[in-house]
């Protein structure tokens, strides 16, 4: 007997109706709330690498990582339409709501990673062409039809995946690729694991069902709560790193502490429930969010602060007149 059909009942497909009635389903196949952290992460890449790039650039550097990062988002949709069906969490995705085919998936996907890849290539440098059309191959092919159904190691080796947007916006920005965006790089992929298991810890059963193999389902609950708080403990020093090499200054590194230390002790209280309770995962999981968009947003305010009193101490004017100057010239 099929438990999935009792569990999840199967949805009707719908009847698909014309191109621009189903935009929204397009988008919504770029996962748009992943994409939107990405593309936080390398605008913070880009705006506090050094040099100066052109603010059109810097635009046409952002929609084209999004794109990017929208593409690895359509052709994991379009890989994993069969477990889709299969989970609560993915069952109203398009693809298994019959709102796109699996077809259009694939050609929407595979334009968006072409048409982002040129374009950076074209307008930037090749280096950052060849980071996103990586990022958009590891996930797609290395994580989502690899990883992901081999083994509980999933997250982890597939983590760096979303870690590489703040490097591709370095590297736009520069051309090269230095310690400090591998520092940014690292913060990424030590929060992943954690950020990811404590969402799964409550998707254990579906994970199951679908036959996919995460940690909390190999290993079970009480054992992922380890592997959650020794990466929130490494997490701790590892979000000091942009200050300890000069990317951030004492403001940062005051936020990544504080915030840290939190992250530590929602991982501890999580520990002691052995993963059984619901609430404290889910508050885990949502803390997550905010600490990592928190940490960058602090690396992006303090950059611009320190930039614009440097600004200030070489033109012997205050900062506001600096800034002034620097935009309008």
């Amino acid at each position: 007997m099929n438990t999935t059909a009792i569990l999840i009942p199967q949805l009707p497909v719908l009847s698909r109706p014309g191109l621009m009635t189903r935009l929204p389903a397009f988008f919504a196949l770029m996962k748009p709330r992943v994409m939107a952290l990405a593309v936080f992460t390398a605008l913070v890449g880009l705006m506090i690498a050094p040099g100066h790039l052109h603010p059109s650039l810097g635009i046409v550097a952002i929609l084209a990582i999004a794109a990017g990062a929208g593409a690895a988002g359509v052709l994991n949709m379009w890989y994993d339409a069969d477990i889709d069906r299969m989970m609560s969490r993915t069952a109203m995705r398009p693809i298994p709501r019959g709102k796109v085919s699996r077809g259009e998936a694939l050609v929407f996907g595979l334009a968006l990673a072409v048409g982002s890849v040129a374009v950076l290539s074209i307008t930037l440098n090749a280096t950052v062409g060849a980071l996103l059309a990586f990022t958009i191959f590891f996930y797609a092919v290395v994580y989502t039809a690899w990883l992901k159904r081999a083994t509980p190691q999933n997250i982890v080796i597939g983590g760096a995946a979303g870690a590489l947007p703040p490097v591709i916006g370095w590297t736009a920005a520069t051309g090269q690729i230095g310690i400090e965006p591998f520092v940014l790089f690292l913060i990424i992929f030590v929060w992943t694991p954690p950020h990811f298991w404590a969402l799964s810890l409550n998707r254990t059963d579906e994970y199951a069902r679908a036959g996919i193999p995460m940690l909390p389902v190999v290993a079970g609950r009480s054992a992922t709560t380890k592997h959650i708080l020794a990466y929130s403990l490494l997490l701790l020093p590892v979000s000091l790193l942009p200050w300890a090499v000069g990317v951030a200054g004492g403001a940062y590194c005051a936020v990544a502490a504080v915030s840290g230390v939190i992250f530590v002790v929602l991982a501890a209280e999580l520990r002691r429930s052995r993963g059984v309770n619901a609430h404290k995962a889910h508050r885990l999981f949502a803390f997550s969010i905010f600490y990592l968009f928190l940490l960058f947003a602090a690396l992006l305010v303090g950059h611009t602060n320190w930039s614009l009193a440097t600004l200030s101490a070489h033109a012997g004017t205050p900062p506001s007149a600096a800034f002034q100057r620097t935009i309008f010239e």
